[in-house]
């Protein structure tokens, strides 16, 4: 972007400062977020044969989660653009941290299902909040970086995770405790001390930022100000129009064709491993299962720049998910390379992952104030049931016919129809 030499250096020296504040410290928050919804998938090592589940009863508790998410999404970002990212956030983190915990407590398929309701709803309004809250900092050709690096949290958490959880595991018999029990326990109370952490570290707006000088508060609220202003006036909309409007719906179907490949990977990942590669060390599946948890991490933060230099988030968005889609597929159809399968398991988890940077360029180009937190939460509490679907997919057909394969053929080619739906959508509307 062209600037006068003083704008620039203003800029230069407030954007970093704000990266080096609020960055880090989200991605500990949504670190935190992905772990308690999918250390499940680790747990689910022993604890499916404790408690009796069945690939499918598994697979629906895995995707329980994205019900109770999906009701109260919208009204949880609305109350977050009301009262305040500060109060809300806490006060998610804080809920879902007590409650991820007490997953610890389950006994049966009926207390799993319960809980992983529970947690939903106490996770609801967290993702979308964050992705709302970045537009209050980041002017539009620094998000898609930032998303990046927020999201970066995701293949992280799994990267770092994974291991950990694997050595959880290994506390089986300690007081008296399983060790998936002790896996949930010591895994959500840290969340509900970073919830209480939020109130102190993370301002609600750039005016309330003591840690920027008074120069620096008032180009970036200006900046943003102004941003915001100009879009309103291209696509004016409330916010029952933001959540009604065609593109915010086709954005929600394709963003369902994301996810739907990230959890049934991350969810059933660790399973396929164990069974498909023989190997008995769950520490070892852990460690296996990270790897292309670390390979998205790194993609994700490149690919976050390279779409934000170019401005083609659709096209950059296609691409990754076209490959991830095609890949999953293809690994699903090697049966009798089963290393070289989950080298198409890992290629796939990446390319969903590195979706995220371009996807999440489209719904900001038109969305602002209270609209944008509804129709971002719209897209993504719609785009998330296939957080449900995806995991009892590929159970219920694990039950059926006794393997995964075709489960991930069929999510993988759902995963190529969203890339060829992005791709025809296209970057911004050239009006409301």
């Amino acid at each position: 972007m062209a600037s006068q030499p003083q704008v620039s250096e203003v800029e230069r020296t407030t954007m970093r400062a704000v990266a080096l504040r609020l960055v880090p410290f989200l991605m500990l928050c949504y670190f935190l977020s992905y772990l308690d919804r999918t250390n499940v998938s680790i747990a689910a090592l022993t604890m499916n044969d404790d408690l009796g589940l069945t690939a499918a009863q598994f697979g629906l508790a895995s995707g329980l989660f994205f019900i109770g998410y999906f009701f109260f999404e919208v009204p949880s970002n609305l109350i977050m653009h009301r009262v305040g990212a500060r109060i809300w956030i806490a006060r998610i983190m804080v809920s879902w941290g007590i409650v991820a915990a007490l997953m610890a407590a389950v006994q049966g398929p009926t207390s799993v299902y319960v809980v992983r309701v529970l947690l939903g709803v106490a996770e609801a309004g967290f993702f979308p909040g964050i992705i709302l809250y970045l537009t209050y900092w980041f002017p539009p050709e620094y998000r898609g970086r930032a998303v990046a690096l927020f999201m970066s949290a995701i293949p992280l958490s799994n990267a770092i995770g994974a291991p950990i959880g694997g050595v959880l595991l290994s506390l089986h018999g300690i007081a008296g405790l399983a060790g998936w029990r002790w896996l949930f326990l010591l895994e959500g109370i840290p969340t509900v001390i970073v919830g209480v952490l939020v109130l102190w570290l993370l301002p609600s707006r750039p005016a309330n930022a003591r840690w920027l000088s008074d120069r620096q508060r008032t180009w970036l609220s200006g900046r943003i100000d102004a941003e915001a202003e100009k879009t309103t006036e291209r696509h004016r909309m409330n916010v029952w129009q933001a959540i009604k409007r065609p593109r915010v719906l086709a954005l929600a179907l394709i963003y369902f064709c994301l996810p739907l490949g990230t959890y049934a990977i991350g969810f059933w990942l660790p399973l396929i491993i164990k069974k498909t590669l023989g190997i008995s060390s769950n520490l070892n599946v852990s460690l296996l299962t990270a790897v292309p948890y670390v390979l998205a991490f790194a993609g994700m933060i490149v690919w976050g720049r390279v779409v934000d230099r170019t401005g083609r988030y659709a096209a950059g968005g296609a691409l990754t998910l076209g490959i991830g889609g095609l890949a999953l597929a293809a690994s699903a159809l090697l049966t009798g390379l089963p290393w070289l399968g989950y080298v198409g398991l890992c290629v796939g988890a990446v390319g969903s992952l590195m979706t995220h940077p371009g996807f999440w360029g489209l719904p900001r180009a038109f969305l602002t104030g209270a609209a944008a937190a509804a129709g971002i939460a719209t897209i993504n509490s719609i785009g998330n049931l296939a957080g449900f679907v995806g995991p009892y997919w590929v159970g219920w057909i694990t039950d059926a016919l006794g393997a995964q394969q075709w489960a991930l053929v069929t999510i993988g080619l759902v995963m190529v129809a969203g890339a060829v739906g992005m791709l025809l959508l296209g970057d911004a509307p050239k009006k409301a």
